[in-house]
Order: C-alpha cells, then structure tokens, then sequence
C-alpha cells in the first residue's frame, strides 16, 4: 500500500469515526423523542423506524450500479448531506409528517453511505490489508456509537425537548465534518482493481447488474450466510433478546444496558487481539466459529430464563450473553466484508458492497419483527431453539462457502498473488505470507 492511499484511508476511517459519534447521540433515543417528547404517540414512534429502514431497503438496489459507474465519492457526499437534512429535520419536527420525512431523508442517507464507505475502503486497501482496515472501521464505529449514547444519554431531559434537538444537531454537524474530510480524500481511479478477479471475471466485466451477482453462486450463498447472521444477532439486539431478558430472566432496563455496554466493551477491547488471530486464517472457518459461539451465547439466554431463585447467576449468563455476541462480532468485521470485496470483481465492487448492505436491511427488519411477535406469543423457548439452531446453520453455511472459494478468497494471506518485475505470477509461501503481514504494520492499516 502506498502512503497516499494509506493517508486516504486514515481519512475516511476518522470521518466514519464521527459519523458513529453523531449517530450514537440519538439512535437510542429515536423511539422516546417521537413518542413522548414530541407527543406523537408509539405508533407514529414505530413508524418513525419503519420508513427509515423501509427507505433503506428502497434506496440500496441503486446505490451500487451508481457507485460503480461514478465512484463511492459522490455517493458518499450525497449520502452525507441527506443524513444532515434529516437530522436538523429531527430536531425540530413537531408533527407526524415533519418526523416521518425527517426519517425518510436519514434512513436514505445513512443506507447509501454503507456501501459507499465500504467502497473507498476497498479501493484504499489491499487484499493484504483489507482485514485490518475492515476491523479498524468496526471498532471506530462501535467506540464512536457508546462514546456518543454515553454522552446523549447524560445530556438528554424527557421534559426538554431543546436538550434532544442539541442532540440531532450535533449529529447533524458530524455529517457535515464526515462531507468535509471526505472531500479531502483523493481515490484512486480503479477501486478493487487489485483484488484478484475470479476466473470468469472477463465475461463479467462485459455485462453489469443484479444478473451478475445472481450468477456468482459465493456471493449468493454469502448473502444467504449474511442473512442468518444479522437475524440471529443484529436483528434481536432491540426486539426479541431484550424482551426475553426484562420478561424471562427479570432484569431491570438498567442492567440490560450493562449487558448492551458489556456487548460494546468486547467488541473495543478485543479487537485487535482477535484480529491477530483470526487475519490469518480461513475466513470460512472463522466464521464457523463464530456460529459455535453464538450457540453457546444462545444456549446461555436460554438458561438465564431457567434459574430461579438465583437472579445474580441468572443475571450474569444474560451479560455472558451479549460479551459472546460481541466476541462474535469481533471475528466477523475482519472476515465477512473483506469477503465480499474479494469475491467482486473490479468494476463491481460497489454493487456487491450494495447488496450485501441489503441483505443485512432484510435480516434487521425481519429479525425484530420475528422477535417480536414470538415475545408478544410468550414462546420464547421456541425463540431460543430457533436461535440456536441459526446459529448452528451459520457454521454449516460456512463450511459450505469454504468449499466454493478460493484460496486467495478463503486466506488471502496465505495466496497473495504478486507481480514481479518479469510480469510472472506466483503465490506467497509461508515465508513470504510473513513479509506480507510485516508490510502491513508498516503501512499502518
């Protein structure tokens, strides 16, 4: 990696940092300021997140054909405009169609500046560095979002409204900051151009769009794994598991945000040590771990709705619970959406970077919604089983997503291919995979 693209990708990793910060002051709050700031009452509070992932989902099958014909820049700035509209619109709406609007136009935002970002990280990094570049975003985004609830939470009054439209306004500001620093970075002409194409990449090249990607039998059983994986994690964080927690194992709304901090403090602090162990190895097989994990997470919930009379264990195997979960997200950021770029080929890595972002819109709307019907039915030991038992189908996915990869896909660090100055190929052996992973400390990423 040269250090032009390694200071570009500094940049767009601090300018994503600010972006969670900004996020991190109001996502929590969105549901309490519609419904009782506001007045507006919990259902127009639900609809609030409904059109906001409702937009995402409509916006996303177009933003990756737009960033592979004009690049991820424009995206990223458009994405970065509508998300401060949307936020100043938040903090000072009064009716349901000024909030509905308002979520709307951040909803549209925030969905286009996923892949967008992801893009430019792609095209700032090398199949070498990719890993690492991926978990750095990770950890910047979930250190910026508890930073940022931390902070909105201990500055927020129900009975002050002026104190939550400080908060959309600083979010605000934090989308103009991310505009700003984006506007500074400089990418180079050919994103994905060094990420190895697949063997058929010379017809693929010839023809573009959703046809492309459907024939790509990885990308589809990736999105299909992408799938499970957000539903039985992402998508219950906020329906199914904590209502489980508060109806089953009977802890108090405070000690669920312990568990949700415990979850965050994981992912900050383990990182980079998982990232050592995991870079490394065979993403499939990481990420059939991660299923295992998960499990047993599961399996953990589970039990804390069978202990009675012990609330203290009971309430300690809910935490355990989320540090798994977090323990798990840790192993994916370096393994799935480095995946994905890989699996692109060149001139479509903005398409593959957009549907996978759909995919995970799908599972965290299906996933609450699963969540909870299945709490409002009282079957939660349904619930678990059919959690676990995803999660189990996560390991099984990947072992079969292993089988479909290539070397250079499945443990990029292993078979690296290089140009030598003859213009001959040939793959890093273990001694080489060594100074490849020595360049990367260099660079930084």
């Amino acid at each position: 990696m040269t250090t032009a693209m390694g200071a570009a990708l500094r940049r767009i990793q601090f300018g994503n940092a600010l972006a969670a910060f900004g996020n991190g002051f109001t996502a929590p709050f969105l549901f309490v300021y519609a419904s009782r700031v506001r007045s507006l009452g919990d259902g127009t509070a639900g609809a609030v997140l409904a059109v906001f992932a409702v937009v995402a989902l409509a916006v996303l099958p177009f933003t990756g054909r737009v960033i592979d014909r004009q690049g991820p820049m424009p995206m990223a700035l458009g994405g970065s405009v509508l998300g401060m509209v949307g936020a100043l619109g938040f903090g000072v709406s009064g009716s349901a169609t000024s909030v509905l609007a308002s979520s709307a136009l951040m909803g549209a935002g925030v969905a286009v500046l996923q892949p967008a970002l992801a893009t430019m990280i792609v095209s700032c990094s090398t199949k070498v560095t990719r890993s690492r570049a991926f978990a750095t975003q990770f950890f910047l985004n979930n250190l910026g979002l508890g930073v940022g609830g931390l902070l909105g939470g201990l500055m927020v009054d129900e009975h002050r409204p002026a104190t939550f439209t400080l908060l959309f306004v600083i979010e605000a500001a934090m989308f103009v900051v991310l505009a700003m620093v984006l506007a500074t970075v400089r990418l180079p002409q050919m994103p994905g151009a060094d990420a190895g194409p697949a063997p058929q990449a010379g017809r693929i090249r010839e023809s573009a769009g959703w046809s492309v990607l459907f024939r790509d039998r990885s990308m589809v059983l990736l999105c299909v794994l992408g799938f499970v994986l957000f539903f039985a994690c992402y998508g219950q964080f906020e329906s199914g598991l904590s209502a489980y927690a508060v109806e089953v194992t009977r802890i108090s709304t405070s000690t669920l945000g312990i568990a949700l901090a415990a979850n965050t403090a994981v992912i900050v602090l383990a990182q980079y040590s998982v990232l050592r162990l995991v870079e490394r190895r065979r993403r499939s097989r990481v990420v059939a771990l991660v299923g295992v994990i998960w499990a047993v997470a599961w399996l953990a919930a589970g039990a804390s709705g069978l202990v009675h009379g012990a609330q203290a264990l009971a309430t300690a195997l809910l935490i355990t619970t989320y540090a798994l979960f977090g323990m798990g997200e840790a192993m994916l950021s370096p393994t799935v959406a480095p995946l994905v770029a890989d699996l692109a080929p060149a001139r479509m890595v903005g398409q593959y970077n957009s549907a996978f972002a759909l995919v995970k819109q799908l599972a965290l709307a299906a996933g609450p919604a699963v969540g909870g019907l299945l709490a409002a039915m009282g079957a939660y030991g349904f619930y678990i089983v059919m959690l676990v038992g995803c999660s189990l189908g996560v390991s099984v996915l990947a072992i079969w997503l292993g089988r479909r990869l290539t070397a250079a896909q499945d443990r990029p660090y292993r078979s690296v291919v290089v140009t030598g100055s003859s213009g001959d190929r040939r793959e890093l052996d273990s001694a080489g995979d060594k100074a490849a992973g020595k360049h990367a400390e260099l660079t930084g990423v």
